[in-house]
């Protein structure tokens, strides 16, 4: 097998969940690990699990005080019926494998200057939107669940693009700690990749294959009224205009025609009623 062929196999070994509802959590967390490790189940019972502990820590005050109603009203504050999960759920579904977060714009961790490359995964955070951005062998992978694909990051630019992030209003989070053992690894330790296409956005996918489908559509049609005689546009406007124009003439001796015929029957109509 050839190198590009490896280097392939090596980019397809590469676990990444795309996008479905708004799991990405879920999906950030599996992209993280590389594996099926977590579904909307298991990260559902850890946000019923803190919310629990939230209500408990609230009746300390007493069950009748107005804080503990008030909260009691409240929906949770770790999960929603979209999928959406808290950082809370994410740090402690993490804190089962050892793995910690660490806020990588905070002043603590900026005083350590540790250069980005030297760090093993990032967990990037933008509103309700969570992705993973993660070195696997010796290179750099964006695994955001919303690409076709993973996108690989080169050193030199791994610094600029969380700095982008973080300008566009992302929290970036370091993860410390080690990360489970994943195939992926293990095979871009010994050869490296190369990306000849990035991946798209998955709906600026769906909207160029639909977008192919409409004009293979049209083609299809141009060639079945030419009949694969490679009609000039030219001729195929005059032929239009000679339709027209003859479909015009039908429908006036049609007139023509109609009119003896209604005038004949109107007398019959008149010769009865007599």
């Amino acid at each position: 097998m050839g190198a590009v062929g490896s280097r392939q196999i090596n980019m397809e070994s590469i676990f990444h969940e795309k996008q479905e509802g708004s799991l990405c959590a879920q999906h950030c967390l599996n992209n993280l690990l590389q594996g099926e490790y977590f579904s909307p189940v298991e990260s559902s019972s850890i946000a019923h699990q803190l919310d629990e502990e939230e209500r408990m820590r609230m009746a300390e005050g007493g069950v009748t005080s107005e804080d503990y109603r008030t909260f009691l009203q409240q929906p949770s504050g770790n999960m929603d019926d979209s999928g959406f999960f808290s950082i809370q759920v994410i740090s402690n579904a993490l804190k089962v494998w050892g793995l910690e977060l660490i806020l990588f714009n905070s002043p603590e961790y900026q005083r350590l200057r540790i250069d980005p490359i030297n760090e093993r995964s990032f967990i990037c955070n933008y509103k309700e939107h969570w992705f993973t951005v993660r070195k696997l062998g010796k290179q750099w992978f964006n695994l955001n669940s919303l690409l076709t694909g993973p996108e690989l990051i080169s050193d030199t630019y791994l610094a600029l693009f969380l700095a982008q992030l973080q300008q566009e209003g992302y929290s970036i989070f370091v993860v410390k700690g080690d990360l489970p053992d994943c195939e992926a690894d293990q095979l871009l330790q010994m050869i490296r990749v190369q990306q000849t296409h990035q991946p798209k956005l998955i709906g600026e996918e769906l909207a160029q294959l639909k977008e192919q489908r409409v004009q293979k559509t049209d083609l299809e049609h141009v060639l079945e009224v030419n009949d694969g005689t490679g009609m000039l546009e030219e001729d195929e406007e005059e032929l239009q205009r000679a339709l027209a124009l003859s479909r015009q003439e039908i429908d006036m001796e049609d007139e023509e025609a109609d009119l003896p015929r209604a005038i004949q029957l109107s007398m019959q109509g008149t010769s009865r009623n007599r």
